[in-house]
């Protein structure tokens, strides 16, 4: 079980990672964007979300938990992008 523990805590550590990335991505974004009604784009939202279940059930992975957890990425990457556009005045 130690081994099991230290290989989930080595896989939360490479996701912190990888959303550090992701949110690099989200500060990118708020400076292109002209406005902030650009920053929701439900079109693109709805993309990532496909894009997401659709990659976890060719790797045998469960769609709904997964859907769930990447609209909760998305809409807390929107609140940062929104954050970041409005900061930048």
């Amino acid at each position: 079980m130690t081994d099991v523990r230290a290989g989930v805590d080595q896989v939360d550590r490479e996701l912190v990672t990888l959303l550090v990335e992701r949110f690099a991505y989200m500060n990118a974004a708020a400076r292109i964007k002209p406005t902030r009604e650009a920053v929701r784009d439900e079109a693109r939202k709805s993309q990532v979300v496909a894009n997401a279940v659709a990659a976890a059930e060719a790797a045998g992975l469960p769609a709904q938990p997964i859907a769930e957890l990447w609209d909760r990425l998305v809409e807390a990457s929107i609140a940062y992008e929104l954050a970041t556009f409005d900061a930048r005045g």
